[in-house]
């Protein structure tokens, strides 16, 4: 699209250190959140419906996937809208809107899938305050007075979740291709091959993660930051940014210059955004994050602020480090040593110097993309949010 008088991001709302508003206003703009809200309603619904007609007992699962489905800050739908209306999409296209709506839709089930598989590998007992899905069923497990292992049952019980989560992804991407017919020939073809990608790299980030949890950690730092780089891109930032902005943009007829500019600016974004969540996984407030303070450290979880941690502290520092963190069940002073280490080391503080350069180098790569407002000043709204959010 040729750039006008309404085009690319205001040069001053670029600069700005901070934004004044909050992802949920930005995910509330244009009624994206209550439009994706009841698509999502009405896939459970209809899922419901499906998995009873199979059996009385599967309808549990679809108790759990509305729980799931209940939260959520739909970030991953307002990537992708904003980048659609930022190259061009209209909401006056009532065909080109219902197809960004599904594939906001698929996004969001896709991350409920993640989830419900990520809960299970890392052991976490809450998710948005509330028990996870496999330890739910686990307390099913024993109320009926189930016959086996009853944490063999929740897990098992889980995945399928999250297996059924990615068949209800799919129907919605099939429903936003379909819409998307009257677009040129190739726009559903990008969007699918774009799809397929993200999920073959989550799913082998998600193997990263794991594998690095098995290697042994802490006596090279460098070789531990970049395995724990490398598991944030594959695992979580471009999925969480960079390709729902690019599938955003695939969806409005956008060409393969514009989807990679998109890109280079989700990329460094969407690593900020993990980096903050491992912030907020050591130091965030349960009440905000609905997750239990230091569950990170619980969770034994090697992150980049770990290994400047290890890099920056004393040999009695990096031990205590490696012990921990290869615990099943540190105690809570463990946790608590854990992150004053962090502090007195000065990693968490550059941690939060890394993600403030990956937003300046995300931001700037905005500014030289050819976009439409409002899509492209709501990106940078939301590029400040995603940055310095507490949730």
């Amino acid at each position: 699209m040729p750039p006008g008088p309404s085009s690319a991001p205001d040069p001053a709302r670029i600069r700005s250190v901070a934004s004044t508003v909050t992802s949920g206003s930005l995910v509330d703009q244009e009624g994206l959140r209550s439009a994706v809200d009841q698509r999502l309603n009405s896939t459970a619904a209809a899922l419901r419906v499906r998995v009873r007609e199979a059996g009385a007992a599967a309808e549990r699962l679809a108790d759990l996937l509305d729980v799931m489905l209940g939260g959520g800050k739909r970030m991953r739908a307002a990537f992708a809208y904003w980048s659609w209306r930022a190259h061009g999409g209209e909401p006056s296209d009532t065909a080109s809107l219902e197809a960004i709506l599904d594939l906001g839709v698929a996004l969001e089930l896709f991350q409920a899938a993640a989830l419900f598989h990520d809960d299970v590998i890392d052991h976490s007992l809450t998710r948005r305050n509330r028990p996870t899905a496999h330890v739910t069923l686990t307390a099913d497990h024993a109320a009926f007075s189930g016959m086996g292992n009853g944490q063999d049952y929740g897990a098992s019980g889980a995945i399928l979740l999250g297996d059924l989560a990615l068949v209800a992804a799919g129907t919605r991407l099939s429903a936003a291709l379909h819409r998307a017919d009257h677009l040129e020939p190739d726009v559903p073809a990008t969007v699918l091959a774009l799809w397929d990608e993200m999920a073959v790299e989550v799913t082998a980030g998600q193997f990263l993660d794991v594998h690095a949890q098995a290697l042994s950690w802490g006596d090279d730092p460098v070789a531990d930051e970049r395995r724990a780089r490398e598991v944030i891109l594959a695992k979580s930032a471009r999925y969480s940014v960079e390709l729902p902005l690019v599938l955003g943009a695939a969806l409005s007829g956008a060409g393969p210059a514009q989807r990679q500019a998109i890109a280079s600016f989700g990329r460094p974004l969407g690593e900020a955004f993990q980096l903050r969540d491992d912030l907020l996984g050591v130091f965030g407030d349960p009440a905000t994050t609905g997750k239990p303070s230091g569950d990170d450290i619980r969770e034994g979880k090697r992150t980049v602020m770990m290994a400047r941690a290890a890099a920056a502290g004393s040999a009695v520092e990096r031990a205590l480090l490696q012990t921990v963190l290869s615990t099943a069940d540190p105690t809570a002073a463990q946790v608590d040593h854990v992150r004053s280490i962090l502090v007195s080391t000065g990693a968490a503080n550059e941690i939060e110097s890394l993600i403030a350069g990956l937003l300046e180098e995300s931001l700037a790569k905005l500014l030289s993309a050819e976009l439409l407002r409002p899509g492209a000043d709501v990106l940078v709204d939301l590029a400040h949010a995603t940055a310095a959010r507490t949730a």
